[in-house]
């Protein structure tokens, strides 16, 4: 499907949100650091495990709004929401004005909307777009997310550390613009809206509290879609390493290295270049193929392509402990993307699959949990590491992925016999 087909709702969105999201990486990098050097680091540590949780239960309350209010209503909420809060942010670090806490309470506040932007955004996507196209659509809209990814880290590495008042102004005032975007040209897509069946009746926060919670325990009790989400959590045990294990690894086994030899003349890298760089070849690669490999695994049945994804990324883990050098570590990079590529569009096309139509925001919301609750677990590889070693850590790594594939083999046996039933 050519973006020039795409609905107007699709073609604002990939516009706005590839300049919020450009934005957004050139300084998301860095605030890790920034709050440390703040606050410490057990403190930071602390503070942004708070923040996590609150993002998820944003993230959460971000699908049943979807489905109650409508895509529209919550993704021009959020995005003005998130705007406000960085330019807040921005005046905290200003010529005039410090404060580390407003600072901290700003990001967190702007991370929940952001949870609230998600699921309405994926849900929109799934309400316009055919089933036949849906893989790629999502996979555009990745592609223009890790180009960001790549671009914006370096913009920021100059302008978060000399210009982060205005930078952070910046940020704000493309956020708020996108919101007002989505308010003028855009239009509510909810299915249940826009044929009158919103069955959504609660008058206070208590009831829409107990009701949302009735609603996600349902989609719970959906087993087809909890081993899906138990699959995802698995697998995300090792592409989650990418910001735990593999900086701390990189570092203290390569003290320094030759990438290239040129006979008189030679270039050299420490372990945490190395690790910018296979960050940066991870951007690259995504940013690069991921409609061409999204097309390519479209030809292939859902199934085989999930099992082999986890397959993949196991063989990556486990060449990153076996093959701890320099081309070693870049050739593991490039097993480790190609995993990523995969699923990158058909999950979320999958998901669409799944979900009723008139819960697919809550369905994408829940689905997220692959992500919250594995970015929970994935810290315990560093303690791991210091028991097990590396090696065997990224053994025991792989060995969880493998376990993933055997669990998606499950999740579309299981579709395929659901699918039958309903012929």
């Amino acid at each position: 499907m050519r973006i020039r087909d795409w609905d107007q709702n699709l073609k604002i969105r990939l516009i706005g949100e590839s300049m919020m999201n450009l934005t957004f990486w050139m300084f998301f990098p860095f605030l890790t650091i920034y709050f440390t050097e703040a606050f410490g680091k057990n403190t930071a540590g602390v503070l942004l495990i708070v923040s996590q949780v609150f993002s998820v239960i944003a993230n959460l309350l971000g699908g049943y709004y979807a489905d109650r209010f409508g895509r529209k209503k919550m993704m021009v909420i959020a995005a003005i929401g998130q705007g406000t809060c960085f330019l807040i942010f921005g005046f905290s670090n200003s010529p005039w004005f410090e404060s580390h806490l407003i600072s901290f309470f700003c990001f967190s506040i702007a991370s929940m909307f952001g949870s609230l932007y998600y699921p309405a955004s994926q849900a929109m996507v799934a309400d316009v777009v055919k089933e036949k196209d849906r893989s790629d659509v999502f996979a555009i809209f990745y592609t223009s997310t890790n180009i960001t990814v790549v671009i914006g880290p370096i913009l920021g590495g100059i302008f978060f550390t000399n210009y982060r008042f205005e930078l952070l102004v910046i940020a704000g005032a493309v956020c708020i613009c996108l919101g007002m975007l989505l308010l003028k040209y855009t239009r509510e897509t909810s299915p249940a809206l826009l044929n009158g069946k919103n069955t959504y009746t609660e008058n206070n926060w208590l009831e829409i509290i107990i009701s949302q919670f009735k609603s996600y325990s349902i989609i719970l009790k959906d087993r087809i879609f909890l081993l899906f989400i138990i699959a995802g959590i698995l697998v995300s045990q090792t592409f989650m390493q990418l910001d735990l294990l593999f900086p701390v690894f990189t570092k203290e086994t390569v003290t320094k290295a030759t990438l290239f030899d040129f006979g008189t003349k030679h270039i050299s890298v420490t372990g945490e270049q190395l690790f910018g760089i296979i960050l940066s070849e991870n951007g690259f690669l995504v940013a690069l193929f991921t409609v061409i490999v999204t097309r390519w695994m479209a030809k292939y049945k859902e199934k085989y392509v999930f099992m082999l994804s986890s397959i993949t990324y196991a063989l990556s883990i486990y060449f990153f402990g076996q093959f701890p050098f320099v081309w070693g570590f870049i050739i593991s990079m490039a097993i480790f993307s190609f995993a990523e590529l995969m699923v990158t569009g058909i999950q979320q096309s999958f998901i669409s699959k799944l979900a009723p139509e008139e819960m697919r925001g809550q369905y994408f919301a829940a689905a997220s949990l692959r992500y919250t609750i594995g970015r929970t677990i994935a810290p315990i590889s560093i303690p791991l590491a210091s028991m097990l070693g590396y090696y065997n850590t990224f053994i025991v790594l792989a060995f969880i992925s493998i376990i993933s594939a055997g669990l998606y083999g499950l999740v579309f046996r299981q579709f395929d016999i659901q699918r039958s039933k309903q012929a």
